[in-house]
């Protein structure tokens, strides 16, 4: 089908959309609007405040400041977290894997894709530090710095591994592929990367920590534990002799060589608060797939809200500042889970190529729909940010007209004040949408926001409204100077 005859619906998980994805070189480019739009409600006054410079508005931040995911993952926190790094002494993670994929841009343009190393790596002033509550896939850690190193990424000194952390093994992701497989028709979709496994060895206290690898005299029973525990548990799991002397022998030369970036993370989290120097934490993942307050048990194993923060870098909850959501002008989800304002078909098709939504850590084909306010309001409550950066706007400027989940009913028509927790009702609730006029044509170039069309400014503006927090950052593009600050 030409898709330049397609055309959006009001029902959006049935047919497909109203309005093309053209390729961005078809694309008409936009005039420069200088006309105001729609003049925000008094409510919302406070976010609509004059715009300050980048550099103001950066170097304004907190001390200790955040940058979390308001969806279901992939909102492009990593991009952010590069370009913020420039003004920030310690990027650090504090929670999650290489489940996480962070995909940013140098200067020159170049791709790196991250899963473990904090995004600041890629900025040669910043010590990026991987927190206590991470859990760590060594060959995939020493993969990545060796990628990074090849490509003129400087990681000696530069990177500290908690001694607290706990270490992620090859056997935790070949019991996540069990799992999935013993669960059929109900799995959860997870990256299959061994991070639930090795949160439950953890939570269970059999886990193997970073500090262990300095003690190979007792490292030995203690791997053995972990392996026989796994293989009574799992008939697919074959463990003997030979794997344990090899798992061991293995471990020795990663011991070796991640010694010089093993460290007492909490001292120094705290010690560099004292030096009054600036730490940017890097969330993975996001709040929807929190495993608290997300669609559980489509969820991952651990806290990827504010509360995370405290417990998976050992800092005070006091010391926290400003923190930045990150949330895509519309909807994506990976894996299985409740999806209110997901556009199924052919609609939801357009909007995954226009938006490239591939996995960075898995390559799997993202689910895809309009921006769910409800959602969006209830992750702002719970991590209490202080403004937004709006990634990929870009991606809806080829679209007549665009939806916003503003409300949920139940079946009769009773409204539902708030995210519920039961799946039930998730699957079954019917979704109020919003029509804005769409801008239709090309806003990549654009770089400042009054530059934007009105129907852009309208939609960016009307989100605030909603939600009553500022957007303060604007994604129109993957590069680093794709970005709008208003």
């Amino acid at each position: 089908m030409n898709i330049s005859t397609l055309r959006l619906d009001s029902s959006p998980a049935s047919t497909p959309f109203h309005g093309a994805f053209a390729p961005l070189s078809a694309r008409r480019p936009c005039p420069f609007v200088v006309c105001s739009a729609k003049p925000p409600r008094a409510a919302a006054a406070s976010v609509s405040a004059a715009p300050e410079s980048p550099a103001s508005r950066i170097g304004g931040l907190s001390q200790v400041s955040g940058v979390l995911g308001c969806q279901w993952g992939d909102e492009g926190k990593g991009k952010l977290v590069d370009i913020l790094a420039r003004h920030f002494d310690v990027v650090a993670r504090c929670q999650g894997g290489a489940n996480a994929g962070h995909t940013i841009y140098n200067s020159e343009g170049k791709k790196f894709a991250l899963h473990l190393v904090p995004s600041g790596i890629l900025n040669d002033d910043t010590l990026c530090v991987i927190g206590n509550g991470v859990v760590v896939h060594l060959p995939g850690l020493f993969k990545e710095i060796d990628g990074l190193e090849a490509n003129g990424v400087s990681c000696n000194g530069r990177i500290l591994v908690s001694d607290r952390a706990h270490l992620l093994f090859d056997f935790h992701q070949v019991v996540d592929g069990l799992r999935e497989a013993e669960l059929a028709k109900s799995f959860i979709g997870t990256t299959k990367r061994g991070i639930g496994p090795c949160y439950s060895s953890k939570m269970i206290r059999n886990g193997i920590r970073v500090s262990d690898l300095r003690h190979m005299d007792t490292f030995p029973q203690k791997l053995d534990h972990l392996l026989s525990d796994a293989a009574s548990r799992f008939k697919g799991f074959d463990y003997g002799p030979d794997m344990l002397r090899e798992e061991v022998e293995r471990y020795k030369r990663y011991a070796e060589r991640l010694e010089p970036f093993i460290a007492d993370t909490v001292h120094f989290m705290n010690d560099s608060i004292l030096q009054k120097k600036k730490i940017l934490v890097e969330g993975g993942q996001a709040t929807m797939l929190d495993i608290d307050f997300g669609t559980y048990p489509f969820v991952t194993s651990s806290s990827p809200s504010a509360g995370g923060i405290c417990t998976g870098l050992g800092i005070a909850p006091r010391v926290l500042g400003d923190l930045i959501g990150v949330v895509k002008a519309y909807t994506t989800r990976v894996g299985s889970g409740p999806f209110p304002t997901e556009i199924l078909g052919q609609g939801g098709d357009l909007l995954r190529f226009a938006g490239q939504e591939f996995g960075t850590t898995t390559g799997r084909p993202r689910r895809c729909g309009w921006l769910d306010i409800v959602a969006l309001k209830y992750c702002c409550q719970i991590n209490g940010f202080s403004s937004l950066n709006l990634t990929k706007l870009d991606v809806l400027s080829d679209l007549p007209e665009i939806q916003l989940g503003v409300a949920y009913k139940q079946i009769d028509g009773t409204p539902i004040e708030s995210f519920p927790a039961d799946l039930r009702l998730l699957e079954q609730l019917k979704v109020e949408y919003e029509v804005l006029p769409g801008w239709k044509c090309d806003i990549s170039s654009v770089r400042s926001y009054s530059d934007l069309p009105k129907a852009a400014r309208q939609y960016v503006e009307r989100i605030e409204e909603l939600v009553g927090i500022p957007i303060h950052y604007i994604g129109i593009g993957p590069g680093r100077d794709a970005l709008i600050y208003k």
